[in-house]
């Protein structure tokens, strides 16, 4: 009988975590940043109708980086979510910090335990009633989680976004002045992007209801104009 060969649990874990990189690398990134009403999402996203950043319950948003088909079923199991614990218990216990920490325990499970790790970054975004109540949950791959403030990134170009954001982004900022440091952010110094090639939405500081809105292309081109 063949024995199976051995592979050291710290290398199985660097190529599962290798192989996710490469994969979200590929894709493109996006970047959210607290402003003077809200939080705003801008993702780079040249189609219409395949979204990166979507609503997931009243005050919440949810955007992923990554693998369209992987990154879309976790954004089907946390509207599951958020609404089955809206119906059980109150609309005022559906939680960021839970879905997160929901997320994290998924994406953790998969890459411990499959074959192939998932090859997705996703962020759960809420708007509170004031500032010190906005809340960006960075999970990753593997199951770790960060709690960004003032902005966050994800994707292949993250780390050289961030970098120009620290010395961009402002939170007191009105929504079009922070969706020009968000694309050019994104777009760096040796390309433009347009307002056809990303997805736009906020989340606005309202005092009851729905908060999620997203951008048609008209109205992002008056927004960075």
């Amino acid at each position: 009988m063949n024995m199976p060969f051995y592979v050291a649990p710290e290398q199985l874990m660097k190529d599962r975590a290798d192989f996710a990189q490469k994969g979200i690398a590929r894709g493109r990134s996006l970047v959210a940043v607290e402003y003077d009403a809200g939080v705003l999402l801008c993702a780079e996203n040249p189609s219409r109708n395949l979204r990166k950043v979507s609503e997931i319950y009243d005050r919440m948003a949810f955007a992923g980086v990554g693998r369209y088909n992987e990154y879309d079923q976790l954004r089907i199991a946390g509207i599951r979510h958020a609404d089955m614990k809206g119906f059980t218990y109150s609309r005022d216990d559906v939680d960021a910090q839970a879905l997160a920490n929901q997320y994290a325990q998924m994406l953790g499970q998969i890459f411990t335990h499959e074959t192939k790790p998932l090859e997705v970054e996703i962020l759960v975004v809420a708007v509170g009633f004031d500032t010190d109540g906005d809340r960006m949950f960075h999970i990753r791959y593997d199951g770790s989680v960060t709690d960004e403030n003032g902005f966050a990134a994800l994707g292949g170009s993250a780390e050289a976004i961030r970098d120009r954001l620290e010395t961009t982004h402002t939170a007191d900022a009105d929504m079009a002045a922070s969706l020009n440091v968000a694309v050019k952010a994104l777009s760096g110094d040796d390309r433009v992007l347009t307002p056809n090639e990303i997805e736009v939405a906020v989340l606005e500081r309202l005092d009851g209801g729905r908060c999620f809105r997203r951008f048609e292309n008209g109205e992002i081109a008056d927004l960075l104009a």
